[in-house]
């Protein structure tokens, strides 16, 4: 049986969820041969730009487990409305990974913008400790507090100044 680490679960309000990474990571280990994903609507004005996307996710023992995943504007952050193709075939592949991996909790990437603050699990820690030092999700440097604060309202967490230019600049 696999097991999904602990680096992969993301505690927010009290509700534990799993990252995209996680459930890929544990995928692997029970031998995820492919995903395959299909576009299903397009996002247009006639459907208020929603895109739905299907994954199908493949083990080497022939097993398939499918999963669907939608976005549009109302359900992602500001700085992913332009990428809603992409979040709705993230959010089908983590379906049909949790699926397979019979992980039970909602996958992070399927959450709407506003469901949970979405907080950095360190960051978290460090406040449960008493300690005020905050660190940049993706390098692990420390930010400061008007930095993070930037950053979480403009990206959804907490980006030291070089990780927010990277993610402009990818975007």
């Amino acid at each position: 049986m696999a097991n999904i680490d602990k680096k992969f679960i993301v505690n927010l309000q009290g509700k534990e969820f799993v990252t995209y990474e996680g459930l890929l990571d544990v995928a692997h280990q029970m031998k995820l041969k492919s995903i395959e994903t299909e576009l299903i609507q397009i996002p247009n004005s006639e459907n208020g730009n929603t895109c739905i996307a299907k994954a199908v996710a493949k083990t080497e023992d022939g097993k398939e487990f499918h999963g669907y995943g939608d976005a549009d504007p109302s359900n992602v952050n500001k700085l992913i409305a332009r990428h809603l193709i992409r979040m709705a075939e993230t959010r089908a592949k983590a379906r049909a990974l949790r699926d397979l991996t019979n992980i039970g909790m909602t996958a992070l990437e399927e959450l709407a913008e506003g469901d949970v603050a979405i907080e950095n699990p360190s960051n978290q820690k460090n406040q449960e400790n008493g300690n005020l030092e905050l660190t940049c999700t993706e390098c692990g440097i420390e930010v400061k507090q008007g930095v993070a604060a930037y950053s979480k309202r403009n990206f959804g967490r907490e980006l030291c100044m070089d990780c927010q230019k990277q993610f402009k600049q990818a975007n």
